[in-house]
């Protein structure tokens, strides 16, 4: 009988090595792979390149042009750009200094846009407002909040944000939603951040192809709006400390919506005698506070009835007493607000007074005279129904509070939009304007990604 030769079984120690170098690295390998982004770090991701801040001058702004394509392309081509891998850090908080009317211009800037880019959508306008933001930082943009948002405004292909020039500002939002758009302006301007979008500087629906999206690093998607950062060093949150100029710039295309862009400027301390003879809003706000009560409810006071208060008692509704003269009225309201930080004062002629709350619209329109005051921002304010009662400056009237008429669809347009009644839709919140190139593009001839 032969022997066997003996078996050369492997040392069980080899057993674990095996398994690290057949299942173990291609899993690890996969994982990390799969995470994508979130995998990466500062350290090992930015060239060194990116870290050095280069030599030449920001980027250009690039033009509002876009492609020729129709949805279901534009998405396809979107779809197919990937999302950067690099690192996308929320921006710093942005914590606005400035006089009060500075302030004030600022946040009615950056509620316009919000409201007119995104709709009364909260998530949409807190967007909206970081890219804003993001964009004051850096160096590529104007200085100030109102400077970026009507950048190009007097162009109707160069705007940054499409509703300022595309029309959109002759449709009225609704109180209510314009309210809510300066409580977001206001927190982004006092440091809360929207962190999904990072240091994004550009944005723009994903039915359509700007030409500047395939040299953009696309980090984020909200809703069906895309994000984009530029490339390199410009697109890091070193880039986004350029300091802001101290004074914002009066608009006046937002007159209506905002006493702070009137072409007069708000009253506020110095305000003409005329006007307030005990002097501005600061003056005013330290006199003693009049008990306006719900007893005084009825009762003439200064020339006026009070019809009834608001709750919060901020605001009064008043009926103007038939002697009484249009040049006293400020001196009326005065009465009623004088010790209150906020105060706003309605008033009509005798027997056209309404007898509660809510007003209606044609309440709104009857109403004969107007006082506001917010001691917060320097705000103070005394408007005239000027059809009732001349005065000498057009600044002292009240403005048109009935939305212009918006114009019907052009049928011969490829894709017709419906009548929008209020702000833009929703889904209506790119930065660039929706006007095809000229000759056709087709997807062949698009640069290559």
């Amino acid at each position: 009988m032969i022997d066997a030769a003996p078996i050369n079984r492997p040392h069980p120690l080899m057993w674990p090595v095996w398994f690290m170098l057949f299942v173990g690295l291609p899993a690890t390998i996969a994982y990390w792979e799969a995470r994508g982004p979130l995998a990466l770090t500062s350290r090992t991701t930015l060239a060194p390149t990116a870290r050095v801040r280069p030599a030449t001058p920001p980027p250009a702004v690039q033009p509002v042009e876009l492609y020729e394509l129709d949805r279901d392309q534009a998405r396809a081509l979107n779809s197919a750009t990937p999302f950067s891998r690099l690192p996308s850090p929320a921006a710093r908080p942005f914590i606005f200094s400035g006089a009060p009317i500075d302030q004030a211009r600022a946040i009615d800037c950056l509620a316009a846009a919000q409201l007119y880019e995104a709709g009364d959508d909260a998530v949409g306008e807190r967007a909206v407002a970081q890219v804003v933001l993001n964009r004051v930082r850096h160096p590529a943009f104007p200085k100030t909040v109102c400077g970026v948002v009507f950048q190009g405004q007097e162009r109707s292909t160069g705007c940054q944000f499409t509703f300022t020039c595309d029309g959109a500002l002759a449709r009225s939002p609704s109180q209510a939603a314009w309210n809510r758009a300066r409580d977001i302006a206001r927190a982004a301007l006092t440091g809360q951040v929207f962190k999904p979008v990072g240091y994004a500087t550009h944005y723009h629906t994903d039915w359509v192809v700007p030409y500047w999206s395939g040299s953009l690093d696309k980090i984020a998607a909200v809703d069906t709006h895309l994000f984009f950062r530029w490339r390199g060093w410009w697109g890091t949150p070193p880039a986004f400390r350029f300091s802001r100029a101290s004074g914002e710039p009066l608009i006046p295309r937002i007159a209506r919506l905002s006493a702070a862009h009137q072409a007069d400027g708000p009253l506020i301390a110095g305000l003409p005698s005329m006007l307030l003879p005990g002097g501005g809003v600061a003056a005013l706000v330290a006199q003693p506070q009049q008990s306006i009560g719900a007893d005084a409810v009825g009762r003439m006071m200064a020339g006026a009835r009070l019809i009834t208060i608001a709750p919060g008692a901020k605001s009064f509704l008043v009926e103007l007493s038939r002697d009484s003269q249009p040049d006293n009225w400020p001196t009326m309201a005065q009465t009623f607000c004088a010790g209150r930080p906020e105060c706003r004062i309605m008033a009509w002629r005798a027997g056209n007074a309404p007898s509660r709350l809510p007003l209606t619209g044609d309440q709104m329109e009857s109403m004969t005279f107007a006082y506001i005051h917010n001691a917060a921002t320097g705000l103070q304010r005394s408007l005239w129904n000027c059809t009732q009662s001349p005065r000498a400056s057009a600044g002292e009237c009240m403005r048109q509070r009935n939305p212009a008429p918006v114009s019907a669809p052009d049928p011969t347009a490829s894709v017709v939009a419906p009548i929008l009644g209020g702000v833009r839709r929703k889904e209506r919140f790119e930065t660039v304007k929706i006007v095809p190139p000229a000759p056709a593009v087709t997807q062949g001839d698009l640069p290559a990604r």
